[in-house]
């Protein structure tokens, strides 16, 4: 079996060096680069943009979209909860993706850093060697490297094999409640756990609506507000650089040393957090992990119990 490609030295992957290797990339190579595009957008969209349909207006050449609402838990009363095995073995195959080949997932050029992270995490969980994220489309688009419109091209299937989900990579509702009940117990101290919540501070502090109907705001108890805006930079949409970002988790109290678990609304953004800790220069250790259900799954069964709703800073 052919090795994963190792042409990038870093997790983050510049536009530059991804159309440079795209550009040298030997036509018959077992090992390719794929670009994956991973566009999502809120429900609570005030364009009511769609992500496949980004797709179409702009992609980078020989990309697939992976949509992280279909490649789910479509059973699970949460939404794009992680796929089974199954179904994230049959979608690598359709769209043309061997387990040997580098996959580099971008954003829209409208968000930067976004869902991206997500689907890389994904491709991560069920054991993807060669994974990167592009920092970022909007760059792409801004340098005139190449794009094209419509649905993208058809590609040969592969015969992907099963994957292993990683479970070590995930945290579950009842072991976050038992995280959650011993810092209710100690002063909202979560025992040397960092709980990271992508959220915006307002949704965090409970003091701004969440973008699904009916579902209260507020934060886990011992979490810390970690908004994905303050990890980028504001014009760019890209990540900080890694001292930067190592100075907003260090003005957040984050020590790195310690276990991280990254919490959002759904498990999206979620991971911005954690490709953050990467960039930062954290690595990617045992006991960095994401709570797939995130603030959603937590409101909707935590709700009546005390204290595992909290308001305010």
């Amino acid at each position: 079996m052919a090795r994963p490609n190792s042409t990038f030295t870093s997790y983050l992957v510049t536009p530059s060096e991804l159309n440079t290797a795209l550009k040298r990339q030997p036509s018959d190579t077992d090992s390719r680069i794929i670009p994956l595009c991973g566009s999502w957008f809120l429900p609570n969209d005030p364009q009511k943009r769609k992500g496949h349909d980004v797709f179409q207006q702009s992609h980078i050449p020989t990309a697939r979209f992976f949509d992280i609402d279909a490649i789910s838990d479509t059973s699970s009363p949460y939404p794009h909860m992680l796929p089974s095995p199954e179904l994230f073995q049959e979608t690598m195959r359709s769209m043309g993706v061997k387990r040997e080949d580098t996959v580099v997932v971008y954003d829209t050029a409208e968000l930067g850093i976004f869902s991206a992270p997500r689907v890389a995490w994904t491709l991560k969980v069920f054991g993807h060697k060669g994974v990167h994220v592009l920092n970022n489309y909007r760059l792409w688009v801004e340098a005139g490297l190449p794009t094209e419109e419509g649905a993208g091209q058809t590609f040969e299937r592969t015969e992907y094999p099963l994957p292993h989900l990683e479970s070590s990579k995930i945290v579950s509702f009842e072991e976050m409640r038992d995280i959650a009940r011993k810092s209710t117990s100690n002063n909202n101290d979560s025992s040397g756990i960092n709980i990271l919540d992508a959220r915006s501070t307002g949704r965090w502090q409970g003091t701004e609506p969440e973008p699904r109907p009916g579902l209260p705001s507020g934060h886990i108890p011992g979490s810390t507000s970690v908004p994905v805006p303050e990890l980028l930079d504001p014009e760019t949409k890209a990540f900080l650089s890694a001292e930067q970002l190592r100075k907003v988790f260090e003005r957040k109290g984050v020590d790195a040393s310690k276990p991280v678990i990254s919490s959002c609304g759904t498990g999206v953004t979620a991971t911005v957090i954690e490709t953050a800790l990467i960039a930062a220069g954290y690595g990617e250790g045992e006991g960095r992990r994401v709570y797939d259900g995130s603030w959603t799954e937590w409101a909707m069964r935590a709700e009546g119990e005390d204290g595992l709703i909290v308001k305010g800073g």
